[in-house]
């Protein structure tokens, strides 16, 4: 009798240590059943970005999330992940999906599966309205401080300009977007670059400090992206995506979010 109270309080006792939880049940297509979860660095204004209680997230891509969750009868659950480990976080299954201004590029499209084109975006130069740069071309930018968040589409263009156009800047590389416009605002920086997405937000700000005096071409698409190999919730996606555009449900997001319609930007 002493022996088995002996077991049965041991066996409680190993359940109660760290690390021994109720195993989560896998959905059809997703990590846990019952739910989408979705990777998203959430300081990146307008596609997402924190509300004055510093908990809620808002922006484009949080009601993406939210919607294309609807659709799936799943329950949306936005996980705040820093840019930099963004990727390994959906490698590691700690979410499904990442929709956070993804540009859909053929070196990440080698590793991740990605829906259809959710939105056009290209690059913009931003200065303070009392800056006298003027930039024609990029070459214009030879020797400034030039402020972008690393390892994003802004990053990866202004140096393959550089390299490819032979001009040097001083480079002015930060985690989040916020802080390079931030600098720039305070004078640590010449200009910034950016999404001309992201930018607008800026600009059209109230009391904007800022304009704009260089704009590119719009031929980078944000998709959502997957884990290899999720073909199933892919196209379960692609088909929201469509009828989202079908009944003008993304149109409405535009003009809510970028007070414009820009379901011309991914024809």
């Amino acid at each position: 009798m002493k022996k088995t109270v002996l077991f049965a309080i041991a066996a409680l006792t190993l359940c109660l240590l760290p690390g021994c939880s109720k195993k989560t049940v896998r959905g059809e297509f997703t990590v846990e059943a019952g739910k989408l979860k979705i990777g998203c660095e959430v300081g990146y204004p307008p596609f997402e970005y924190y509300s004055e209680d510093g908990k809620t997230a808002l922006g484009f891509d949080i009601e993406l999330g939210n919607e294309i969750a609807r659709r799936l009868s799943l329950e949306p659950q936005v996980i705040d992940t820093a840019w930099d480990g963004i990727f390994a976080g959906l490698d590691t299954e700690r979410y499904d999906i990442i929709i956070s201004a993804v540009s859909v590029l053929p070196e990440r499209q080698e590793k991740y599966d990605f829906s259809v084109p959710y939105i056009g975006n290209g690059q913009a130069v931003i200065v303070r309205k009392d800056s006298e740069l003027k930039v024609n071309t990029l070459k214009d930018l030879e020797g400034k401080k030039l402020a972008y968040q690393s390892q994003c589409s802004s990053d990866f263009f202004i140096n393959k300009k550089a390299e490819e156009e032979r001009f040097s800047f001083i480079p002015c590389s930060y985690d989040k977007i916020l802080n390079a416009y931030d600098d720039l605002r305070l004078g640590r920086a010449d200009a910034v670059i950016s999404d001309t997405l992201v930018a607008i937000d800026y600009l059209t700000a109230e009391n904007s400090e800022f304009k704009q005096v260089w704009k590119g071409v719009s031929d980078d698409y944000f998709g959502i992206c997957a884990k290899k190999g999720n073909k199933v919730l892919v196209e379960k996606i692609n088909s929201i995506i469509e009828e989202m555009k079908a009944d003008g449900t993304m149109k409405a997001l535009y003009e809510k979010v970028f007070k414009m319609d820009l379901s011309d930007s991914i024809k």
